[in-house]
């Protein structure tokens, strides 16, 4: 399996990064979080968990080791497969996580695209004794995004994780207001998934 990759990024789209290795360009599957830490022509290191399907060989990318080894521990859990654990980091850090699995806070967890009542409840009842306690590290916040592109990261974000490109134009103008000088893309799309979850 590929533990991590190392080499310069080549491309950054809207779902997916490609990382130059060895003359190679390996597509890396992210969340809008850590493709907003990538820039084409840069160096990245990302540790990665490659899912072999039948018909594919899929390589997911993250900040950190953190991140991987959540993602792998959340598909553990009936009814997560890779996508919907991608979706669970791009709406909550590992730390968020843990916490809302191991307070039994269903709410936060139905915040997720894909997640509903029961299925929050399968979860936690699952990974409540695996998972752990928060451990108080933050998810590095990504570098900062000039003004204009925040908004295309965020709303491009919110279509590759199942919305409607309308749905998330408004959720854009919704969390503006906190996007300030240096926007902190992450963060306002875990802010633009919330409003979308609240309405």
């Amino acid at each position: 399996m590929i533990a991590f990759v190392r080499g310069e990024v080549a491309e950054v789209g809207l779902t997916s990064a490609v990382v130059e290795v060895g003359g190679v360009g390996l597509e890396v599957m992210c969340t809008p979080g850590t493709l907003a830490t990538l820039r084409p022509g840069r160096s990245a290191t990302l540790p990665t968990s490659m899912v072999v399907r039948e018909d594919s060989l899929t390589l997911f990318g993250f900040l950190d080791a953190d991140e991987k080894t959540t993602f792998e521990l959340v598909q553990t859990a009936s009814g997560v497969g890779p996508k919907l654990a991608q979706a669970m980091l791009a709406v909550l850090s590992p730390d968020d996580l843990r916490a809302a699995v191991a307070s039994e806070d269903v709410k936060t967890l139905t915040r997720v695209p894909g997640i509903g009542q029961k299925g929050a409840q399968r979860i936690i009842l699952e990974l409540r004794d695996r998972i752990g306690a928060p451990v108080g590290s933050a998810r590095p916040a990504g570098a900062p995004a000039p003004a204009a592109d925040w908004r295309t990261q965020v709303q491009q974000g919110l279509v590759g994780l199942g919305w409607s490109a309308k749905e998330a134009d408004k959720a854009v103008d919704a969390v503006a207001d906190q996007a300030g000088p240096a926007p902190d893309v992450g963060s306002l799309l875990r802010s633009a998934l919330q409003t979308l979850s609240r309405a």
